[in-house]
């Protein structure tokens, strides 16, 4: 009676966790899906709301058995069934993006609030990496809604550790816009020219908000380092030149990432 009650505990925990899985992998991808609408259409201040999805080559409407995330993709082999011209792979990675993301933020926090706010954090932090690494900007639509979340939230002392209070967010938003707008200015005053964007210090403060100030020096040095071991190796090859300008803000996502997944030891270095 024992075995079978624990084989039958065993059967509906598999039940249990294969459902969650499957809705995680759906939200996710959906998730994904509107993000690829974000990162087309946001750069053209065009509705993310409203209209069909279309092929940006022949402009035919996109049918709705076209546009399920990934499978969709992998159906049509990766071309447009109108005019069979090579969709992006930006297309399914983004949406294979979001459903690991998604994936770990659960296993990790469960169902919780701290799980939706992570969730908000990976579907925004997503479409800035594309957008600035396409098009070089940060929309404030994305940046600015962010900051007040960040500082929202850490007036809830329920959540996790891993968010400030409200007066750590404060000191990290203002910290984290200063410090970039700083070598901005003092860039501007050297070279008599812009060097990174207000984007790039918007970006630091919703970092600094969401996670609090001591997140921000971590952010800007493990960013610095991803970005010199991506970017120096074009440079010595020639393939980008110097003055090249380069997109900022998806090594302060990175930097982001890194500081989530070593924030223990990180804390532990500071204060031992």
């Amino acid at each position: 009676m024992v075995l079978l009650n624990l084989q039958d505990n065993l059967n509906f925990n598999f039940i249990f966790l294969f459902v969650d899985f499957f809705l995680i992998i759906l939200i996710g991808s959906l998730f994904g899906s509107f993000a690829n609408v974000c990162i087309y259409r946001l750069p053209l201040e065009r509705s993310v709301v409203g209209g069909r999805s279309y092929c940006p080559r022949c402009k035919k409407k996109i049918v709705w058995y076209d546009n399920i995330p990934i499978i969709s993709y992998l159906l049509i082999s990766g071309k447009c069934r109108k005019c069979k011209k090579s969709i992006s792979t930006q297309y399914p990675i983004v949406e294979f993006l979001h459903i690991i993301s998604f994936i770990i933020i659960y296993f990790l926090f469960g169902v919780s609030t701290t799980s939706l706010l992570l969730m908000i954090l990976a579907l925004t932090f997503i479409i800035i990496f594309f957008i600035d690494l396409k098009h070089y900007i940060i929309p404030n639509i994305l940046t600015f809604p962010l900051m007040a979340l960040g500082f929202i939230k850490s007036f809830d002392p329920n959540l996790n550790s891993l968010f400030p209070n409200y007066i750590n967010s404060l000191a990290g938003g203002i910290f984290g816009y200063g410090i970039i707008w700083s070598i901005i200015f003092f860039y501007k005053q050297v070279k008599n020219k812009e060097g990174m964007g207000l984007g790039d210090a918007k970006l630091l403060a919703v970092i600094g908000f969401w996670f609090g100030w001591i997140a921000i020096p971590f952010v800007i040095f493990s960013s610095s380092i991803v970005a010199l071991i991506l970017v120096v190796p074009s440079l010595l090859n020639k393939t980008r030149k110097f003055s090249s300008q380069i997109p900022f803000g998806p090594y302060i996502v990175i930097g982001c990432i890194l500081y989530v997944i070593f924030i223990d030891q990180y804390k532990n270095l500071l204060f031992g």
